[in-house]
């Protein structure tokens, strides 16, 4: 699925965007995402080449179902275990080798898909300059795709690093990355991470 970089060279100003690497995805619970582990030695190397340019988020449920509202309220009565008042604090963290670069990186709590509905992120990168977002992370087909489009709508030039996400659907996920590679080809770029790896400045 990947190709070249169609719009030329990744600029060193660009950001990993490292979207949900959770314990609660690889533990025991009803979350789980069977192959996350397998995509973490490509997670890992992304986030080796620039720690201090890349930012993780973490999605955080609620207290208890109740304790939101819309359809988010009925998301959380059909998985009441992953509630905060029921799951391990632990569960929420990142996963330990990825915790170790922050410091330098940088973390942002959503209790969204995506994390641009959280306006720390956002501004974050303003502040940076960035223009340009390398995605990788879980799920391809939930909080990546919410993220992808979310940053697409706001300008960003987005690089999806297909080896380096996850999800419990193949079919969706390799579904989704034609889709970017096709209806989304003027702003959307695949890529493997060695071809990321090797285009960043």
């Amino acid at each position: 699925m990947s190709q070249p970089l169609r719009f030329g060279a990744i600029p060193a100003s660009a950001v990993h965007l490292c979207i949900d690497m959770q314990t609660m995805f690889t533990g025991g619970t009803e979350w789980h995402v069977p192959w996350m582990r397998r995509i973490l030695p490509r997670v890992l190397a992304l986030t080796r080449k620039r720690p201090d340019r890349t930012v993780f988020t973490r999605f955080v449920p609620p207290d208890n179902p109740d304790s939101i509202g819309g359809t988010w309220r009925r998301y959380y009565h059909r998985w009441p275990d992953m509630t905060r008042d029921r799951l391990d604090p632990a569960m929420v963290s990142l996963l330990p080798e990825l915790l170790i670069f922050v410091p330098p990186a940088m973390v942002v709590d959503k209790w969204h898909y995506s994390p641009f509905a959280e306006p720390r992120l956002y501004a974050h990168l303003q502040e940076g300059g960035v223009d340009t977002l390398i995605l990788s992370g879980a799920e391809t087909d939930v909080c990546v795709l919410a993220t992808v489009l979310s940053a697409v709508d706001l300008g960003y030039r987005v690089i999806v690093a297909s080896d380096a996400l996850c999800s419990v659907s193949d079919e969706t996920h390799d579904a989704l990355l034609t889709l970017y590679s096709t209806r989304f080809g003027q702003q959307i770029e695949v890529a493997d991470v060695d071809t990321i790896l090797g285009s960043w400045q």
